[in-house]
């Protein structure tokens, strides 16, 4: 690395701040390489410190006034402080005026300039970059803000809070005052400025108040906001219903940008989202995107009270309002459409990215111990597992409990800066429990390893558990965790039997009818049940209880009857993935032997059996149809041969396509049989759901070509054109490339319509992928400021395309090794999420250890790297 090294920060040194910021003024001149900022601050100096601090990056300094004191000369500029004396007074007012350029600010962080557009993005710690202030979480103000702009540009002026005075200036401008009444940490402050189109409704609120609701975006889109719209009413109305929780300003605006580095962020009343999250029509946007929408629009206002009321005390506690949000939005969502189905892919959406991350050089507690760049904690560990944790609190102590739980959370700690500790004692107090060991979750990186031996004694009908915990890379340190473990007892034939458990587990036994809550709290511990008439299939980790991996041999004639009968519908289609992963490393191990490949009697029998189960949910079975991911089987070994996974899962999907051709024919026609006007609604999601599952498996067989091709011509919404072209995508057929082309003329002028038409084949098995990618990267619309556009062709390529990032040859390496260090000087932060597909080099045969590490080098040796990728190309490479 040819510059400094960057410094990292520890939890451990937490100290509270020395001043106390009362408000501030803050008042913006726009202009697009000149923008004036005059940033007034009334401060409280707590403990009598001679000199403050504050934090500031990439901003020209003008002058600083305090009391009306010029001490522009007295002042300390470091690369990212400026230190300004004191002068011995408790209490004064600061004046300091900064210049930035937002035309130039490709970092996306702090104010920058998209589309003729002015917009913000503070969190963690873009503030610093708009003027000096103390930039952190757990300094709290009242912010008033004054934006200034040419009219004719800038015809709409939005900032927090709201709009108390508005004016004509001289020279075509003019002017807004917004003032936020709730205290809020600098992270959280937001302006936006442009000449933006807005659609309004009106939400009638619990308590009475018509709260106006506005969303606003390029004129271009403004028929693409309905759904925006009503997902955002559904989550307001099932935030009173479900946690009493009431919005509290008058005004609660979106806006939505092309170029913006994260999904959405939720400043307070004035939420800025990235466009993928707010505009659809049936016609470009996908059920995946329409249920994307609705559960962004949920999260983000969600946190106005799990955020923004109720904020963070500092960055490591950034589960505490993001892994709440994250657990509300999940089940806000599962509310609206399918509990189950929702369920389901979480795991799934946990196992593929956040397991890895778990097991990997990033490794890290969903309350990380130091970070170099706060940027890289924004993780699948810290948002999902987080969310995961939450919902232990939930399983735990009940739905009344944890509702309790949130309530005294709230009374404590409303417009407080706080600590997951205030979250665990809540939880605790309303509920009169001990939770203290919850914190292990807390504190212990890595994915907890759940083992499980059963035994039946059939004299005395006594049928035990033996449960064990571990994470290995903890041996000798790990602290045993509390996992609640969810299970019921079938007989052979499916029927539910009672539990009766034995006297001394009776403490850590909680029955509700036929399910059992097993409390795991030692390292070792046994559960024993009475009065069992047989030995028993269990279904176990049912609704996927706590965040762990099973251990558990059971037999493939025990997984198949719980994929055909047991109640709980995670169980049901965990067999199935069970079976499935059992099929595929089976043949692996035959595929690196050099034996035939062959699909067993038990799987082929599994697999017709919910193919032709009528009584299951649509979704559910197109689901428990789809084999394991490419990812996720790689997970299952220590190292993975990329060539034997790769080729053994194709095989299998082709084998099941050829073997159930009828049948996936059968449902293809019935579920395509009419074109019906799309609906976002759950009968319909699912139906369409399973027609593209079983297009899916017909499109590996080289006859059903033309029948991908039909549905791409045909079908009127983009769910159903997008599953066409994407199978179509996989071929080497004449329709592929004839389809692609049309799409890309259809849409070519739709921004993120065309992001799809990128990731398909950016993702594409195609032999020639690379050679596809570097091409995209090459293409006219492809622009590497857009963070969506570049995510859309090398956050794929890196993430998903198995055959071409891996290349034997390294090529696929070193192409994407140039494209971070290119992307590190326009954007750190896109940078480093495209650089991680590189961590888990380790997992690798040698050959290709032995490049990816070379690429890793070449990426650590490059010029002026950020703090971003430094740290996590350091600490990738540290890990050998």
């Amino acid at each position: 690395m040819k510059n400094d090294t960057p410094v990292e920060h520890y939890l451990k040194d937490y100290q509270a701040p020395h001043f106390e910021v009362e408000s501030v003024f803050l008042e913006f001149d726009l202009a697009p390489l000149n923008t004036q900022v005059t940033n007034t601050l009334k401060v409280k100096n707590l403990s009598q410190q001679p000199k403050m601090v504050l934090d500031g990056e990439n901003v020209k300094l003008v002058s600083v006034f305090l009391d009306g004191r010029d001490l522009t000369a007295q002042c300390e500029q470091g690369k990212e402080t400026l230190t300004i004396p004191t002068l011995g007074l408790d209490q004064f007012e600061l004046k300091i005026e900064t210049v930035i350029e937002p035309q130039n600010n490709t970092a996306l962080e702090g104010l920058y300039r998209t589309s003729g557009n002015y917009c913000t993005q503070c969190e963690a710690e873009g503030f610093r970059k708009i003027t000096y202030f103390f930039d952190r979480p757990d300094v709290l103000t009242l912010f008033t803000t004054k934006i200034i702009a040419d009219k004719s540009e800038n015809s709409v002026l939005l900032s927090n809070g709201n709009l108390i005075e508005s004016g004509e200036l001289a020279d075509n401008r003019h002017y807004a005052v917004w003032q936020d009444p709730f205290k809020k940490p600098c992270y959280l402050f937001a302006l936006v400025a442009g000449n933006l189109a807005c659609v309004k409704e009106v939400y009638h609120s619990a308590d009475g108040r018509d709260i106006d609701l506005r969303i606003y975006v390029e004129p271009k889109n403004i028929d693409k906001c309905e759904h925006a719209m009503d997902s955002l009413i559904k989550s307001m109305k099932w935030d009173e219903e479900r946690f009493g929780l009431i919005y509290d300003l008058d005004i609660y605006m979106i806006v939505a940008v092309d170029d913006f580095n994260m999904g959405a962020m939720e400043n307070k009343g004035l939420n800025v989202f990235n466009s993928k999250f707010v505009l659809a029509k049936p016609d470009t946007a996908t059920d995946v995107d329409y249920e994307g929408i609705e559960a962004v629009i949920g999260h983000e206002y969600f946190h106005n009270w799990t955020g923004n009321r109720v904020t963070c005390r500092d960055w490591f506690q950034l589960t505490l309002k993001e892994g709440l949000t994250v657990f509300r939005d999940q089940e806000f969502t599962a509310d609206m459409l399918s509990p189950a189905v929702k369920r389901i892919e979480d795991v799934k959406r946990l196992r593929t990215n956040q397991f890895p991350e778990d097991a990997g050089p990033m490794s890290h507690p969903i309350q990380p111990q130091s970070y170099i760049e706060m940027n890289n904690f924004y993780t699948m560990t810290v948002y999902e597992k987080g969310a995961e944790v939450v919902r232990l609190y939930h399983t735990l102590l009940g739905e009344n409990g944890f509702r309790k739980g949130m309530d005294l959370y709230f009374s404590r700690h409303d417009g407080q800066a706080v600590t997951v500790e205030d979250f665990r004692n809540a939880m605790a107090d309303a509920n009169g429990v001990d939770l203290a060991q919850m914190h292990q979750w807390y504190l212990q990186s890595g994915t907890p390893i759940l083992s499980v031996a059963t035994d039946y004694d059939a004299g005395s009908k006594l049928f035990t558990l033996t449960l064990s915990q571990r994470i290995p890379k903890l041996e000798g340190g790990f602290k045993p965790m509390l996992i609640p473990v969810k299970m019921a007892l079938f007989s052979e034939e499916g029927a539910s039997l009672a539990l009766n458990v034995a006297v001394e587990d009776r403490d850590n036994i909680v029955i509700n009818g036929s399910e059992g809550l097993l409390k795991l709290t030692e390292t070792t511990q046994k559960f024993s049940f009475e009065q069992v008439e047989s030995n028993p299939i269990v279904s176990l980790l049912r609704g996927f209880s706590a965040p762990v991996i099973l251990e558990y041999e059971q037999s493939n004639q025990d997984l198949a009857k719980l994929a055909s009968f047991d109640s709980d519908s995670f169980v049901r289609w965990e067999s199935m993935q069970t079976l499935a992963l059992r099929e595929i490393k089976r043949n692996i191990s035959n595929y690196e032997t050099g034996q035939n490949l062959q699909i067993s009697d038990y799987f082929a029998q599994a697999f017709a059996g919910v193919l032709a189960d009528s009584t299951i949910d649509k979704a559910l079975k197109a689901l428990t149809l789809t084999l394991p991911d490419l990812t996720y089987i790689g997970e299952q070994y220590q190292q993975m041969n990329v060539d034997a996974i790769y080729h053994v899962h194709r095989w299998l999907k082709q084998e099941l396509a050829t073997q159930y051709e009828g049948q996936f024919l059968t449902i293809y026609a019935d579920l395509n049989k009419s074109e019906k006007v799309y609906r976002y609604q759950k009968e319909d999601i699912a139906n369409r759901k399973l027609k593209n599952l079983c297009l899916q498996y017909l499109m590996l067989l080289p006859n059903q070509i033309q029948l991908g091709a039909e549905q791409f011509t045909q079908s009127s919404n983009m769910t159903d054109v997008l599953a066409a072209l994407e199978s179509l995508s996989h071929t080497d057929s004449l329709e592929r490339q004839s389809c692609l082309n049309a799409f890309y003329d259809k849409w070519k002028e739709d921004t993120l319509v065309l992001d799809k038409w990128f990731s398909l084949q950016a993702g594409s098995h195609h032999l020639h992928s690379l050679s596809h990618v570097k091409e995209l990267v090459e293409h006219k619309d492809f622009v590497y400021t857009n963070p969506n556009r570049v995510r859309s062709v090398l956050g794929v390529f890196g993430r998903l395309n198995m055959l071409g990032f891996h290349q034997a040859s390294g090529e696929g390496y070193r192409f994407m090794a140039e494209q971070v260090i290119k992307l590190n000087r326009i954007n750190p932060q896109v940078a480093a999420r495209i650089v991680a597909p590189f961590t888990h080099w380790k997992r690798y045969d040698q050959q290709r250890q032995d490049m990816m590490k070379q690429a890793l080098q070449q990426i650590l040796e490059s010029e002026n790297l950020s703090k971003d990728v430094y740290e996590i190309v350091s600490k990738s490479l540290n890990a050998g």
